[in-house]
Parts: C-alpha cells; sequence; structure tokens
C-alpha cells in the first residue's frame, strides 16, 4: 500500500494509503476506506489489501488533522469543512479509479462520513459498509467537559480536549494490538472544540439519512463485546433502512475493532464478500 498527497480546495494537503486492485482485469471498482476518530488508515491494512486481492482499488485517506496528517492536530473549522473533505475525497477516489461511484467502508467515527456521502451523494456510492459504526456512541464527554467545550467555543475553538476512548482494551483484547494501539506515534488523543462541535452538528444532519434519496446496499458489521457504541440503537437504526439490500455479519466474541481480533479472516471475508457481491 503506497502513500500519497491530495490536495484539497483550501490548499490542505492530505496523507493517503492507496492500493491497486492487484492483477485484476477488468477491476472491479474502487473502495473509499474511513477511519475511526483516534485511529488512521494504517490500523486497516489487512482488510484493505483483502479489497484489492478480490479486485478493487482502494483509498484509506488520513482525516484532516489525524494519522499522517500533522497540522493542525485534531482540528477541523466546521461540519462544512468535515462534509466537503469527504465529498473530495469520493470525487477523488473515483477519478483515480475510472469508476463513476465508488463502494464506502467506515470504521467507528468514519462511518459518520459514510452515511453523510450516500446522504448527500447518492449517484456516486455503489455500497455502504459500516464495521461497528459511531453513529450511537456509548461513550461521550462528562457534563463538565461540555461545559468546558462550549466555553471554548467562544474564546478558543482550537483548544484541545481529551478524546474519552483513554484504554486500548476499548478496541480489543488482543494483547499483541493493545500494544500495537499504546505505541502507536500517530494515532489520535485529543481533538478541539471546534472538531467536538462538527461532530455534534454531522449527527443532526445524518439523522435524516432513513428519508435520503440513498436506496443501495448497505451492511452493518456488529461486535457482540462492544465497549464504544450501542448495538441495540444501530441495529434499530438499521432495521429501519428502506434499502432492499441489507446485510448484518455479527461477531459475537470480537470487540470494537474486529480487524485485530486474533483471527480476522471472518470478518475480511463478510467485508470483501459484500462489496463483491455488490460490484
Amino acid at each position: 500500500m503506497k502513500t500519497r498527497t491530495m490536495q484539497l480546495t483550501d490548499g490542505y494537503e492530505i496523507h493517503l494509503r492507496w492500493q491497486d486492485a492487484e492483477g485484476a482485469s477488468p477491476k472491479r471498482g474502487v473502495v473509499l476506506y474511513f477511519h475511526g476518530i483516534q485511529s488512521h488508515g494504517g490500523w486497516y491494512e489487512a482488510s484493505g489489501a483483502a479489497l484489492a486481492a478480490a479486485g478493487f482499488d482502494v483509498c484509506m485517506p488520513d482525516r484532516r488533522g489525524s494519522g499522517l496528517n500533522a497540522e493542525p492536530r485534531g482540528h477541523c473549522e466546521s461540519v462544512e469543512q468535515t462534509t466537503s473533505d469527504a465529498e473530495q475525497l469520493l470525487a477523488y477516489a473515483c477519478e483515480q479509479a475510472g469508476c463513476e461511484a465508488a463502494h464506502l467502508v467506515g470504521v467507528s467515527w468514519g462511518g459518520k462520513q459514510v452515511v453523510w456521502l450516500a446522504q448527500a451523494r447518492p449517484e456516486r456510492v455503489a455500497s455502504i459498509t459500516l464495521a461497528c459504526p459511531g453513529l450511537f456512541p456509548k461513550i461521550d464527554l462528562t457534563t463538565t467537559e461540555k461545559f468546558r467545550v462550549a466555553i471554548a467555543m467562544v474564546g478558543d475553538r482550537n483548544k484541545l480536549f481529551d478524546i474519552p476512548l483513554n484504554s486500548a482494551s476499548y478496541f480489543t483484547n488482543n494483547p499483541e494490538r493493545i500494544r500495537f494501539v499504546e505505541e502507536d506515534p500517530i494515532k489520535l488523543t485529543r481533538v478541539s472544540a471546534s472538531f467536538l462541535l462538527a461532530s455534534r452538528q454531522l449527527d443532526k444532519r445524518l439523522r435524516k439519512f432513513a428519508s435520503s434519496t440513498y436506496r443501495g446496499p448497505v451492511h452493518l458489521i456488529v461486535a457482540g463485546n462492544e465497549r464504544v457504541i450501542d448495538n441495540a440503537k444501530t441495529r434499530a437504526w438499521f432495521d429501519g433502512l428502506p434499502s432492499k439490500v441489507k446485510r448484518v455479519s455479527e461477531f459475537p466474541e470480537a470487540s470494537h475493532t474486529i480487524e485485530f481480533e486474533r483471527d480476522a479472516s471472518a470478518f475480511l471475508e463478510a467485508m470483501v464478500g459484500f462489496v463483491t457481491d455488490c460490484a
């Protein structure tokens, strides 16, 4: 998987990982893959490689201010900036792969970006896969922290706050991957007041998704040993979607980042199988 940079319309250079489809002729399409709030594309290279082996070009951008994107660390200016970034990345992935539409994959917080794109640009979305999406989180800031964020929005929008996922055990019970998360020098641990507000505002926009024009395939992947998102609320939301093609893959023993399980082969098979079926 190679690293590239792409210049957004405001001049910001965003880093992304790109892997061409391996030996596929013709190619099946392109997958645009969004990571979670703390993570980056490097956490999901196994699923990226599996998708490439199945014949898809794979684009895995690091969100503005996270992963390989050093500045401004943990910050975005507004919900409009976040959604614009996602839409530009979708256009880039399609252009680079020569496709009219992309298959979208979103893990945790990245699920918000996927749902937004399916809602805002349904004509450019071939399918969506949501792996433990952060649409209904169990974990939130305390009331005191929310008050501090509100104060910061008045006087210092760039002020950083700890992401309330302070233990690698939220993501996995695999000791090897716990060490990986703990030692990851580019994981994101703090975000700005402005980012937190943008995330809240994005949540409000996504409430209209069930009534949007997107009617394409949807794949929900959930972990049974989930400490980060509310599976019951997520499943109820999914059940209410109007798409005719819907699939659920459940991994009862897995933690939030299912790719980090000691044996993630069934997870990879489920993800790749759905995207392939939709190609």
